[in-house]
């Protein structure tokens, strides 16, 4: 019998997203069975294919019942016959301020057996997370349109954030980098030259926060312009990154690419006081639906992540090393269709590796 359970609510999604699903909790229940860890899945039908046939999206009484879990697990979420915007504010932004999700988490980790794009750059230089603030900014959609197709249209949007939300998001960027314990260094990504009032409260903030309670860590300060150059030339000079919703967006699609693109990318929306979700980066990727060709591996590096988070870093390591012994062995490449297996048996070749 195992020693514990773990309560998982899946939401594959749409377009491939049930396909990267079943592979990571194929993986996910390979490698908690070798821990004695059960993993208890609750499926939900969110996505584009419930918009259409009931015009639902995220019901209230799912989002309640979503709650109770001990995380959410999620395949991707587009449909191409929904128009963009509605599934990703309705369900993904919605999801993630109703549940507190105050913290997107993306590791920019190069495996063995990956070329990066940077030449001359492999695993030991390219190694670092970003913490993005996931619940304000300019994302919350203050603003508005007036005289609307005229030729006078004024369009606003606003980035907004209080001293509560700046505070917590540093907070754990600076606990995360002293458990991380690499280089426990810390840097601010911002632009304090010409966003004169946001990034002012981010980097007092930032300054008084390390100086009165996290002395053992170094700090840095980058322009977001300049992080996106050095991510690029000198990768190696980051360990923990945090910053702005917006820029947070921006800056970890540029990572994800020099990690070895979006087959690999996985990202955690995380609630540390409540529920978090996991995901793959890469989208939906209708044109592959059904044909069995599609990269699992970002699917299955969010499982990874959401046992780890669990507590459960055993079964992350394990998940980890499967990963890495798959793409050093079995997989060619980490374009969807040129794996030179399937996406099931990528999944089988990974399972195993957890396993033993």
């Amino acid at each position: 019998m195992a020693e514990k359970t773990y309560s998982i609510a899946v939401l594959p999604g749409d377009g491939t997203g049930p396909e990267v699903v079943r592979e990571g909790t194929k993986v996910l229940n390979a490698a908690a069975k070798a821990e004695n860890v059960s993993i208890d899945l609750h499926y939900f039908d969110l996505g584009g294919d419930r918009y259409l046939n009931s015009g639902e999206i995220l019901p209230d009484s799912v989002l309640q019942e979503l709650r109770s879990y001990d995380a959410i697990y999620l395949g991707a979420i587009g449909h191409p016959e929904v128009k963009p915007g509605i599934l990703e504010k309705g369900l993904l932004l919605r999801l993630r301020f109703e549940l507190d999700q105050y913290i997107n988490l993306r590791p920019v980790k190069l495996y063995p057996g990956i070329e990066s794009p940077i030449k001359d750059k492999g695993p030991e230089q390219i190694d670092y997370v970003v913490v993005r603030e996931n619940t304000g900014g300019i994302y919350t959609g203050t603003g508005g349109i007036s005289m609307k197709d005229t030729p006078n249209e004024v369009a606003v949007q606003s980035m907004v954030y209080n001293r509560f939300q700046v505070e917590r998001c540093l907070r754990f960027a600076y606990e995360y980098t002293r458990k991380r314990n690499q280089d426990k260094t810390l840097g601010l990504v911002g632009k304090t030259n010409v966003l004169t009032h946001v990034f002012d409260l981010w980097e007092r903030a930032f300054q008084e926060i390390g100086d009165n309670e996290y002395t053992d860590i170094s700090r840095d300060y980058f322009h977001v312009d300049a992080t996106c150059m050095w991510m690029i030339k000198s990768p190696e000079w980051f360990d923990v990154l945090v910053t702005s919703n917006m820029f947070g967006d921006i800056i970890t699609d540029l990572g994800a690419i020099t990690q070895g693109g979006m087959g690999i990318a996985a990202g955690g929306n995380i609630n540390p006081e409540g529920v978090s979700m996991f995901e793959p980066i890469g989208g939906s990727a209708p044109k592959y639906t059904g044909k069995n060709l599609i990269n699992p591996l970002a699917a299955i590096s969010a499982a990874q992540m959401m046992i780890y988070n669990l507590g459960e870093h055993e079964i992350s390591d394990r998940i980890e090393n499967g990963i890495i012994q798959a793409l050093q062995k079995d997989i060619k490449s980490l374009s969807s269709g040129k794996m030179g297996l399937t996406t099931s048996e990528v999944g089988d070749k990974v399972a195993g590796y957890a396993a033993s």
